[in-house]
């Protein structure tokens, strides 16, 4: 078995090869790259529509459907890194397309507008409050 010569064209130098759940993590859409490769293995990342592995190579050009939590992105892949950067650097490995960037901060905003469940419940419910909920629940 011969081994191929570093300037053999059929096989791209490492930094030209990387995992999409390590290009995930330095593109920081996900903390850890554990949570990356979950992500991946759950159908949460695509490739043109398509589900993928967590070993699936990255390539310029790729656009991926990435969905974490009720946030989604649709992006395209425009550097690859496998070392994980500041915010603003990691930012240069993607391109968000308008459709995309559309759609999350118009969920982000109808997130801010309503009120958090719970927001207005502090502490222990008082002697009153138990009693209503006790009433609620036709306990007595």
């Amino acid at each position: 078995m011969s081994r191929r010569s570093p300037s053999d064209p059929f096989d791209p130098p490492a930094a030209a090869r990387l995992r999409i759940d390590k290009w995930l993590w330095a593109a920081r859409f996900f903390k850890t790259r554990g949570l990356a490769q979950d992500a991946v293995e759950a159908g949460r990342v695509r490739v043109a529509g398509e589900r993928v592995k967590a070993s699936r190579e990255v390539r310029l050009g790729d656009v991926m459907q990435i969905q974490v939590g009720d946030l989604g992105w649709t992006v395209t892949v425009l550097g690859l890194s496998d070392k994980r950067g500041a915010a603003p650097v990691a930012r240069l490995l993607y391109e968000e397309s308008p459709e995309s960037l559309a759609a999350r901060q118009a969920k982000i905003e109808t997130r801010r507008e309503q009120a958090e469940p719970g927001s207005g419940i502090r502490g222990r419910p008082t002697k009153k409050d138990r009693r209503l909920i006790h009433r609620f629940n036709d306990y007595g």
